[in-house]
């Protein structure tokens, strides 16, 4: 789905509209700027249009309806059955035996999935609907439908009604008790609040706060190694969760891995914004943040220059900077001598799920929203994130909390996922349209930041990219844009690990390996499709791939860095003190 609008597409204005659609585009804008409601008259409306479309539809719904009745008479007289519907082995709503075992829970089963997989067909086959709103309507409707699933519901649950059994009745009055506990923290929680301490039991790793300022701070790592590559890494992390995902318990701890491995690591601690700082920009973060995070790290250091690498949206503010600094530096005083990104999108054009949220409409509410306050509150954005998988992320912790009674566990991934932070309203609103709406960081010269033109096609330092087979967020092959848009001298090195946006970079390894990864080094012309076809898959973490081409450019062992220095001396210890702010 591209946001881009077409060449030759005029968008209908008021006096184009029908009354109909005029009165739905009003309704839209007024009180349903997400279209949750407006995108389903929409779907409805499109089918009535188009006449011989709708009656094949009809035709398909009807063989659904006489295939579920002869299920259901087969299996009512005992008789075996094929499934109507084959469930994705991914879902896990239905993944109990009884489901399948029982004739009336496989009945219930068949009728349920048969009949929503029937309406999302309809929803994402509407005829007359562009691609962006045929997905909108689909996404609604999945997420009222896997709201009415009947495992959210006690008495269509066998293993709530089971487990109530089992328990004489303690398991609904636990869930209960989870119930009145969510009410009161107005959120369906994964984890409890109190599961780990940061500091403690999470951020562990030895190290200082070197420098500060109203966004940044910027914490260096004491070595474990008498030796460190001449060259530091410099890790610009994403400021719309903590950074500690990098560093949550010692065996999980990206930054503690590297500087095992001998390198001198320092990682950015972004500021929790307040309403103070609604008109901090994006360039701001750029001048403020990683420009000013290299500068301290090559002076620190005494060198020309370092390793970068950022991690999501601050991987897109990494390929910000070094199109900016091939503006702002002479080519011998480039301070970045090659760079690593995480997951990150260049070329937001085709953005994945999170794009039905990404429309005029839509940012025009968000834009209401955060003007109330000055930021986005992560909690709101962490809403819409779970919604893109509500089944694991929304309904599965309804179920297991409330209609089965169990405690939350102790996930550390989980944890640092609800400490939320916040977005400041000028930041936020120029990312989302500037780089989702409209796609112009990819545009040569389109954007001017920090006082520069940027033209990402200027960077030609070697590129070490990593993304996750399984993101939503940022999808692989979308990330994989940025070997077509930077110089096509430049060499990159691409992997494309299993799992999604976290566990697909947080992938310690281990022994036997959990995971695999593809990797390849694909030229300028290659398309991520040829790309992956030539890829070697190898098992096990893509960790030691990294630091093995790392330590081929990063220079010769020295002397282990001091963790602090007369220029630069301990503001704090690590963590610091911006990620203990809520």
């Amino acid at each position: 789905m591209s946001n881009q609008t077409k060449p030759g597409h005029v968008e209908p204005t008021s006096s184009h509209l029908t009354p109909l659609n005029a009165a739905i585009q009003t309704f839209s804008q007024s009180i349903d700027p997400y279209s949750i409601w407006t995108s389903q008259i929409q779907a409805q409306i499109a089918w009535w249009q188009y006449p011989q479309a709708c009656w094949r539809a009809a035709d398909e719904f009807a063989a659904d309806m006489v295939a579920l009745s002869g299920h259901t008479l087969r299996r009512s007289l005992g008789l075996p059955a094929d499934e109507v519907y084959v469930p994705n082995p991914a879902d896990a709503r239905f993944a109990d035996p009884i489901w399948t075992e029982s004739a009336a829970w496989d009945i219930l089963k068949e009728w349920y999935l048969t009949l929503s997989s029937r309406m999302q067909k309809l929803s994402l086959e509407a005829p007359g609907l562009s691609e962006h709103e045929r997905h909108r309507a689909a996404f609604w409707q999945r997420n009222t439908l896997n709201m009415l699933s009947p495992t959210n519901f006690f008495w269509l649950n066998p293993q709530a009604m089971a487990q109530y059994a089992k328990t004489d009745g303690e398991s609904v009055r636990q869930g209960l008790k989870n119930f009145a506990r969510d009410v009161e923290a107005n959120n369906i929680q994964m984890v409890e609040p109190d599961a780990f301490t940061v500091g403690k039991d999470l951020a562990t790793t030895l190290g200082k706060v070197i420098f500060r300022n109203r966004l940044v701070e910027l914490i260096h790592y004491a070595p474990t190694t008498d030796q460190v590559r001449q060259m530091p890494i410099l890790i610009v992390t994403p400021w719309i969760n903590k950074f500690y995902i990098l560093d949550l318990t010692e065996k999980k701890s990206l930054v503690k891995y590297l500087t095992d491995q001998g390198f001198s690591v320092f990682i950015s601690s972004w500021k929790n914004p307040t309403p103070e700082m609604q008109d901090v920009r994006f360039d701001d973060y750029l001048q403020e943040g990683v420009s000013e995070l290299v500068r301290v790290t090559t002076e620190f250091c005494k060198v020309p220059q370092i390793h970068l690498v950022g991690y999501c949206i601050g991987g897109t503010l990494v390929a910000t900077y070094m199109a900016w600094a091939h503006k702002r530096f002479a080519a011998a005083k480039m301070p970045v001598a090659h760079w690593t990104l995480f997951t990150s999108l260049t070329d937001f054009s085709q953005p994945g799920e999170i794009g039905v949220f990404i429309d005029e409409a839509c940012l025009d509410g968000l834009d209401e929203l955060m003007a109330k306050k000055g930021y986005l509150d992560g909690n709101e954005m962490a809403a819409s994130f779970r919604l893109l998988r509500s089944n694991s992320l929304i309904w599965n912790y309804w179920v297991q909390s409330y209609l089965l009674g169990e405690k939350l566990p102790p996930f550390d991934v989980l944890f640092w996922n609800v400490d939320a932070t916040r977005m400041p309203q000028a930041m936020h609103s120029y990312y989302l349209r500037q780089m989702y709406l409209h796609n112009r960081l990819v545009q040569p010269d389109a954007l001017t930041i920090g006082g520069e033109s940027i033209d990402l096609s200027r960077i030609q330092q070697s590129l070490y990219a990593v993304t996750a087979e399984e993101d939503h967020i940022a999808p692989w092959s979308s990330c994989y844009q940025i070997r077509k848009v930077i110089h096509p001298d430049a060499a990159v090195r691409f992997v494309r690990s299993t799992s999604g946006h976290i566990l697909g970079i947080v992938n310690p390894p281990v022994q036997p390996p959990k995971r695999a990864y593809w990797v390849a080094e694909p030229t300028h012309t290659q398309d991520a499709e040829h790309w992956l076809a030539g890829a070697d898959k190898k098992p096990g973490s893509w960790w030691d791939d990294w630091t093995t081409w790392l330590s081929q450019r990063t220079g010769e062992k020295v002397p282990a860095y001091a963790t602090t220095n007369r220029k630069f001396p301990a503001l704090a210890d690590a963590p610091g003190s911006y990620v203990m702010e809520k």
